[in-house]
């Protein structure tokens, strides 16, 4: 009797605890809400253990028969990534001299979703660093993304090249008869350009023109680099046209982002 109920009680624990991790999963994947306060210490717990520099088990295997030379190899390429990366590092750190507006926040991009690779990324800034929702992201070639999402000890930026319909950027393109306005919301991943939709057809833009974020709506500085014009295309009825974008930004191998803060 005393075993039957133990067993019971063993399988109500169970299929509470898969219902508990239900709802936290289906909870994560709304993508335009806040943290709970029980994910936000989760996610600052995943954070810290992605941080933590892990001991090479493959180093303890001593065989005598071991390729050297393929060690050496290795070894040589991970070398040149990580002179890469800091490279990378002082390119984004330069932004200090030319953001004179805003405080500068250099951080490390931790991990991203590989189901949703071009949505967001998640970097090593939080609260704890000033870090607040909707904060402009940059790197050394211009906007990037908003900072969509914060816990204590790390953020979550979502990306202009994100399929999120709901995620629109505002912004100016600067062309030899004044600026228009228009708002950026998509992106062909097969080309690697943004969209700009719906933009009048009155407006005379050509490929070449810059476009930069217009400081509408007050999300984000105005001005900052986003784009230019690499081709147009009118829509079926020639009322409209979109503009592709290209950038020199590659969002496929971003380490180091800069959040923008405006100083108090």
């Amino acid at each position: 009797m005393y075993k039957k109920k133990r067993k019971k009680y063993r399988l109500m624990i169970t299929l509470i605890g898969c219902i508990v991790i239900f709802i936290l999963l289906f909870m994560s994947f709304t993508l335009n809400r806040n943290y709970t306060f029980v994910e936000s210490i989760g996610k600052d717990i995943v954070m810290f253990f992605n941080k933590v520099v892990m001991y090479p088990f493959t180093a303890l295997n001593k065989t005598k028969d071991e390729d050297l030379s393929k060690s050496y190899i290795i070894q040589k390429n991970v070398n040149t990534s990580l002179e890469e990366e800091i490279q990378e590092l002082k390119k984004s750190l330069e932004l200090k001299k030319t953001l004179t507006e805003y405080d500068t926040v250099t951080a490390t991009v931790l991990s991203r979703n590989k189901s949703y690779w071009f949505n967001t990324v998640t970097i090593d800034k939080g609260k704890k660093s000033g870090i607040k929702k909707d904060m402009a992201v940059v790197t050394k070639n211009g906007f990037v993304g908003k900072i969509n999402r914060v816990s204590s000890n790390s953020s979550e930026v979502k990306l202009i090249t994100s399929d999120d319909i709901n995620y629109k950027v505002s912004v100016s393109i600067s062309t030899e008869s004044g600026d228009t306005n228009a708002i950026l919301n998509g992106y062909d991943s097969k080309e690697k350009l943004l969209m700009v939709n719906g933009v009048d057809k009155t407006f005379h833009i050509k490929e070449g023109d810059k476009v930069l974020t217009s400081g509408l709506g007050g999300r984000e500085p105005r001005g900052i680099y986003i784009g230019s014009v690499k081709k147009i295309k009118s829509d079926k009825y020639n009322l409209s046209r979109t503009l592709y974008l290209e950038t020199g930004q590659d969002f496929n191998g971003i380490h180091y982002l800069t959040v923008l803060k405006e100083k108090s």
